[in-house]
């Protein structure tokens, strides 16, 4: 199952560690949602793995197989293989036994990273605002696949305030984008993204660091981000910028 990984720069508690991810499930809404005792069932079509599974945050239920035979018979009406997400706060707190056992493979791996916020210099002049402007979604949608596009732009008009969306310019043109969502005193990052011609250039650095100011200026007292365990170049510029992995995730798929 996935496993709390500790780190001798940021050290999160259990409870530390279920608001951050709770954070993430409000942060990408998916299009259609319901509970099957206290797991939130998730489908919304396209490409997005966090947005077709469920999460395994909470759990009501008395019996876990029988609850996840009705979130598999719910994906089957709607044609989709059945995914779970599941963390190290997951519950129950058998379930990888419980997933293995009924046949289900792991997926992906992804890890959450996280710091701590304190006071910051002044943020870089980056264009913030409430709503994903045309530029901003050119940038974020030109550098993911085309099967996540329609979804995905569907699901940022459904995000929850209090957010902010960042875009670092550069000649006049949009070239750097982010995404910030609060949950209590937690933040999280979403929709990181560079146009190919402008990488290496510190645009995403200075997104990041204006959003880690607003953050701040919001009440944050973590932030947050998760992203693919395989992501080289992304793990390195969130390392620069003092994030740490302190879990990991992943998502169990039965066809």
């Amino acid at each position: 199952m996935s496993e709390r990984i500790c780190s001798s720069e940021v050290k999160l508690t259990p409870d530390d560690l279920r608001r951050m991810e709770r954070a993430h499930v409000k942060a990408w809404p998916a299009l259609r949602t319901q509970r099957v005792d206290g797991w939130l069932w998730r489908s919304s079509g396209g490409g997005s793995q966090r947005a077709n599974s469920v999460s395994t945050l909470d759990y009501e239920g008395a019996d876990p197989v029988f609850s996840l035979e009705k979130v598999e018979t719910l994906y089957r009406e709607t044609g989709a293989p059945t995914r779970l997400q599941s963390f190290s706060g997951s519950r129950p707190g058998n379930l990888a036994t419980l997933l293995s056992a009924r046949g289900y493979t792991e997926g992906e791996t992804t890890l959450t990273m996280a710091k701590p916020l304190e006071a910051l210099p002044s943020a870089p002049p980056i264009e913030i605002s409430e709503r994903a402007t045309p530029e901003w979604l050119e940038v974020y949608l030109g550098v993911i696949t085309e099967n996540r596009r329609a979804v995905n732009s569907k699901i940022i008009e459904g995000i929850p305030r209090p957010r902010a969306f960042f875009a670092h310019r550069h000649d006049g043109r949009a070239v750097s984008t982010a995404l910030c969502v609060m949950h209590e005193d937690c933040a999280v990052i979403e929709c990181v993204a560079t146009r190919a011609d402008a990488r290496g250039q510190g645009a995403a650095m200075s997104v990041l660091s204006a959003l880690e100011a607003w953050a701040l200026g919001e009440g944050a007292r973590l932030l947050g981000l998760q992203v693919s365990e395989g992501n080289s170049p992304a793990l390195a510029l969130y390392a620069r910028l003092g994030f740490a992995a302190v879990d990991r995730n992943r998502f169990w798929l039965r066809d």
